[in-house]
């Protein structure tokens, strides 16, 4: 055999040997660049630690740690109008991440201030809704009516002289209680709180005749009977308690109030990962153990599309801020 032949031969090897290399690597280098999550998710909750949005966050992001492969760590802003929570998400990489936490508080402060510092809706990109929960309507156990329909026909027998406790002006509790007022026809005053503990404290006093505020606040007391459920604010009794019938069972037709919050993601972010992270949380947040654990404080989880959350969203903001509007809220 010639060296002609032996150095085409040994070309032929170098040649099929170095595109076999290449084409073990192309597909490998795509699948990396394809992969997500590569290091730890930051979700940035514009809420203190403790509350329903951060406990749901919490849940969720434990799941989705343990079906991604990489840990979820909450960050907590908490901060009026979720305003510091957002602007830190969209100082971050448009990687995905980083994932910010709305909730329908998101979709109340495009209303209640006159130019928000962010915009939801333009410069993020829908995930999934996470969690959704009502409000309860709660009364001292010393107070004489026991159910909603009983208060209502007080109040109407009695304008002006029945209170409503929320927190904060502005907050969806002290809005839900504004739209309550509106749509059942009746005088009440509506009697702001710093915090939900003061609240709860001076309706167990009987300062306060009803306080309108989330299930997982109150459930302690509700349970040892200091509390007494009256209605619920959702259009149909929650799986997390149904034992408690809604405000439109008990005399205001059509009342619907339901709280959620929601991942969303900077507006620029690929949607290979929007997908991915989407994909991962309608599992997760249908998965019995996430349920169980959710409904235990009054959350009921449930996934959905990017646009399903997207319309919740800009539904709301319209919404509240004609509540907003019609109840004479001076803007911040």
């Amino acid at each position: 055999m010639t060296n002609s032949n032996l150095d085409r031969r040994a070309f032929v090897r170098a040649f099929a040997g170095a595109a076999l290399a290449m084409g073990v690597a192309l597909p490998s280098t795509a699948f990396a660049q394809a992969k997500w999550p590569t290091q730890p998710v930051k979700v940035v909750v514009p809420f203190g630690a403790g509350g329903v949005a951060d406990v749901t966050a919490r849940i969720v992001g434990e799941k989705l740690g343990a079906r991604l492969g990489q840990r979820f760590i909450i960050e907590n802003v908490p901060a009026a109008g979720g305003i510091q929570a957002a602007q830190n998400v969209l100082r971050e990489a448009s990687d995905g991440n980083t994932v910010a936490l709305f909730s329908n508080g998101t979709a109340v402060s495009v209303g209640l201030f006159n130019k928000l510092a962010f915009d939801p809706v333009k410069q993020f990109a829908p995930v999934s809704s996470m969690g959704y929960f009502d409000f309860i309507f709660a009364t001292s156990a010393n107070k004489p009516y026991k159910t909603m329909g009983e208060l209502l026909k007080f109040a109407r027998a009695n304008p002006g002289k029945l209170n409503i406790g929320t927190v904060v002006i502005g907050s969806t509790q002290n809005l839900t209680a504004q739209l309550f007022k509106s749509t059942a026809g009746i005088d009440v005053a509506i009697v702001p709180f710093k915090t939900t503990p003061d609240l709860m404290l001076a309706t167990m006093n009987g300062d306060i005749d009803v306080m309108i505020d989330a299930f997982a606040a109150m459930k302690t007391n509700i349970a040892d009977g200091r509390l007494r459920a009256l209605g619920s604010s959702g259009p149909k009794r929650s799986d997390a308690h149904p034992e408690i019938p809604t405000v439109a069972e008990g005399g205001v037709a059509g009342f619907d109030v339901v709280s959620w919050n929601a991942f969303f993601v900077k507006a620029d972010t690929p949607k290979e990962i929007i997908a991915t992270l989407n994909a991962a949380m309608v599992e997760v947040l249908a998965d019995p153990d996430t349920r169980k654990r959710a409904l235990e404080l009054g959350i009921e989880t449930r996934g959905s599309t990017p646009e399903e959350i997207a319309k919740r969203l800009t539904d709301d903001i319209q919404r509240w801020s004609s509540v907003i509007e019609k109840a004479g809220i001076e803007k911040r």
